[in-house]
């Protein structure tokens, strides 16, 4: 009998619920807190996303490099101002803003896109820099062993990008920082030779050459933004030269519309890290770079460099056309780094001259 009243109950309960829900007025009442719930939470993802979406401060690496000797009480010695710059440019990368998005995979960050790619031209000239000190910077010759730490750090950064679990991107990036500053402790110590850092020329020409291709590639890039036809110069200047299959006497080279800011803020994003890493090496190379007569040439490439720095005004990349109505965000920026691209190369000759 309980039974029977109990179920008796729960069938009133649910008739009433449903009458309530039938009336007008109540379903009004119930779009309206939907409303007001989603428009809130809505508020608040783009309070986050306009939080995060901002790259970190600029720093100055000599500076940098002096506090954090005194804090650690390490010595300042040939090859510090660089490595600390490195590790801080990958430090920046994961604890900036809303930290590491480029993995994450719930709202709000999944929706951005561009710190994402901002982040991986940070992560590409890191890696680049982690491969010369690995087996350049901190070798006196080929046959000579490469350091401990700096073999576990260069793999680490090359880890996938976008792994979001098993395991996640941050833990193997902090592995490879963790490497990196084990090496500087051991740099450091005046008391030990085993950790070198040898600035010659030569090895700051083959950083240089990696350097001047990664500009190479994003300015041709960004120029693709409104699409053009160049001649095939793949072959040029070797007679005897071969490639794998035939390619058309031109090319036509566009970007898609959807990744025409992707390109734009991933060029920026590698232009900021090279930015603070030539900065430190003008101060670890100073010496070549006197004597070469090189130093302004550095300086000049850096100020090429700051200028795609420039706050971007226009809520959008524009994509005009190159003499059009509207500017050309990509092609402000691909002309600053054909410059300054343009300048390593004459700066790698030089340092090349005996």
């Amino acid at each position: 009998m309980a039974l029977k009243q109990f179920i008796q109950r729960g069938k009133d309960i649910s008739w009433t619920v449903f009458d309530n829900f039938n009336d007008s007025s109540s379903r009004r009442r119930l779009l309206k807190i939907v409303a007001s719930s989603a428009a809130i939470i809505a508020l608040i993802f783009l309070v986050i996303m306009l939080w995060w979406d901002r790259s970190p401060s600029d720093f100055d690496p000599v500076t940098h490099a002096s506090q954090l000797a005194t804090a650690k009480q390490h010595h300042v010695v040939t090859g510090y101002t660089s490595t600390t710059t490195l590790i801080r440019l990958a430090n920046a990368l994961l604890d900036k803003s809303g930290g590491y998005l480029s993995n994450d995979v719930t709202p709000p960050s999944i929706w951005m896109d561009n710190i994402p790619n901002w982040e991986f031209g940070v992560l590409v000239q890191i890696r680049d820099f982690s491969r010369a000190l690995r087996n350049d910077l901190s070798r006196s010759q080929s046959q000579s062993l490469e350091d401990p730490d700096l073999s576990v750090a260069e793999p680490q950064f090359n880890f996938n990008s976008e792994s979001w679990l098993f395991p996640p991107t941050e833990r193997e990036y902090r592995k490879g920082i963790d490497a990196l500053e084990s090496y500087l402790a051991r740099l450091s110590n005046i008391e030990q030779d085993e950790a070198q850092f040898y600035a010659r020329a030569d090895n700051l020409a083959d950083w240089l050459a990696i350097a001047e291709k990664r500009l190479g590639s994003l300015s041709q890039r960004l120029s693709a933004s409104v699409g053009q036809v160049r001649v095939n110069t793949d072959l040029a200047g070797d007679p005897a030269a071969q490639q794998s299959t035939p390619t058309p006497a031109e090319v036509v080279s566009k970007t898609p519309w959807s990744e025409i800011d992707d390109v734009f803020y991933e060029a920026r994003g590698s232009v900021w890290a090279l930015i603070h890493l030539l900065k430190a090496v003008e101060h670890d190379f100073s010496d070549i770079l006197v004597k070469k007569n090189a130093l302004v040439s550095v300086r000049q490439i850096i100020r090429e460099l700051e200028s795609t720095q420039e706050a971007v005004w226009s809520p959008l990349i524009l994509n005009g056309r190159g003499f059009g109505l509207f500017a050309n965000h990509s092609l402000v920026m691909a002309s600053y780094i054909s410059r300054a691209n343009a300048a390593i190369i004459d700066l790698r000759s030089l340092l090349n001259q005996g």
